[in-house]
């Protein structure tokens, strides 16, 4: 990596992996916020670039958390902002100087915008041959839909996940940005990969991550279903459509279970400790998931009708786990919020924000420890001077 770490940077910031990097972020929503902010979680040093008219158009999804949005302080802790009016050749100037300092540079705003401010891929790797550019966008970089502006429902109708998420009568979308968290998940990895890569060749790289092409990745199992056999999975609520069974069941005092059989043995289990039914076991239209899948609409009436013969959700509960097969609850986000596991494993913190503490979860990779470093929120412009100031100076903060 680039020869910016010293001693006391290693030291303030608990010697995370990416201690010494220095991220520009000229980024909006979700896909690359989050993508940063992961790289922010390992130790870089995030500079977010942002509109001094509003700054990131999340900053105005609502005012939910203490009069923030709740999407822009979970995707934007640990960065540091500077704003900038880039439609001006002054800012579009500062940029430069902040990539002339930079490590990497992500970036999602709309098609083409980047490129008519001056920093295309090309130029980039013309000025700045070490820098990673990363570029998130809803299509891609080429291909006739390059040009299209898009947003998380729109490629969760482009890949197909609506047509598989929902009931038999109506689609639905799934209820978090997925096509946004899966770009910038896939985008944090392409980028450790092209630091590691660095680090042999000297050289940096350009980065083409399409929202449509990550979400298509996620579509393939359900996709292979279609391209093999002719046959659309079907939707199936909260039950799974290539496994049965497998999802949320009722119970006889209108409450619900939750488990799922993958396996010969808990399937076995299923039919003689739980539903009372061994004849179940080798039944001709159930022996196999497949087969259990093509008569999903008899067993599972099947295993309703035992359910509602039940004690109700504790003695099905109790004999799922008996029985060894998988089951969890079906929480709220109140459940979440207040789930053992995760206080258990200590995976809430507070973190600083323009409007006060905040109640925040820790990055999902446990690396060991949890080293010290800015955690906080960052009000817009915030380190405007800060950063500017550093880089005027030829320092590398952390």
């Amino acid at each position: 990596m680039d020869s910016h770490t010293t001693d006391t940077d290693a030291a303030e910031s608990g010697g995370r992996p990416l201690t010494g990097l220095r991220v520009v972020a000229l980024e909006h929503a979700v896909a690359a916020p989050l993508c940063s902010r992961h790289l922010a979680d390992l130790g870089a040093d995030v500079v977010k670039v942002e509109n001094p008219a509003g700054g990131d158009l999340a900053r105005g999804y609502d005012s939910v958390v203490r009069g923030q949005s709740a999407y822009f302080v979970w995707a934007n802790r640990g960065k540091r902002s500077v704003a900038l009016d880039l439609k001006t050749e002054d800012g579009r100037a500062v940029l430069a100087e902040l990539l002339g300092h930079a490590d990497v540079f992500v970036h999602n705003l709309g098609p083409g915008a980047v490129d008519r401010m001056g920093f295309g891929a090309e130029v980039l790797a013309r000025r700045w041959p070490r820098l990673i550019a990363c570029a998130i966008s809803g299509y891609g970089a080429t291909g006739p839909y390059r040009d299209h502006k898009a947003f998380d429902l729109l490629i969760q109708g482009e890949a197909g996940l609506l047509s598989v998420t929902g009931t038999p009568d109506q689609p639905a979308k799934v209820g978090i940005s997925v096509a946004d968290m899966c770009a910038g998940v896939y985008a944090m990895s392409a980028i450790l990969a092209a630091l590691l890569e660095r680090e042999h060749t000297g050289r940096g790289r350009t980065i083409d991550i399409s929202m449509l092409d990550c979400l298509a990745e996620w579509m393939m199992a359900p996709a292979y279903h279609q391209l093999y056999s002719g046959r659309q999975p079907s939707r199936e609520g909260a039950r799974h459509n290539m496994m049965v069974p497998y999802g949320v069941y009722r119970v006889g005092d209108h409450g619900h279970v939750n488990f799922a059989v993958q396996t010969a043995a808990q399937w076995r289990a299923l039919c003689d400790q739980v539903l009372n039914r061994p004849d179940l076991t080798d039944h001709p239209g159930y022996r196999t998931n497949e087969l259990r899948v093509r008569h999903r609409d008899s067993l599972e009436r099947e295993i309703e009708r035992e359910f509602a013969a039940s004690a109700g959700v504790s003695d099905i509960a109790a004999r799922l786990v008996a029985a060894g097969i998988p089951t969890g609850d079906v929480n709220d986000l109140a459940g979440l919020l207040d789930h053992p596991q995760l206080r258990a494993r200590d995976r809430w913190f507070e973190a600083g924000s323009p409007g006060g503490p905040i109640r925040a979860l820790r990055p999902p990779f446990d690396l060991g420890d949890d080293p010290a470093g800015s955690r906080d929120v960052p009000g817009l412009g915030e380190h405007t001077d800060e950063v500017l100031a550093e880089i005027r100076r030829g320092e590398h903060r952390r």
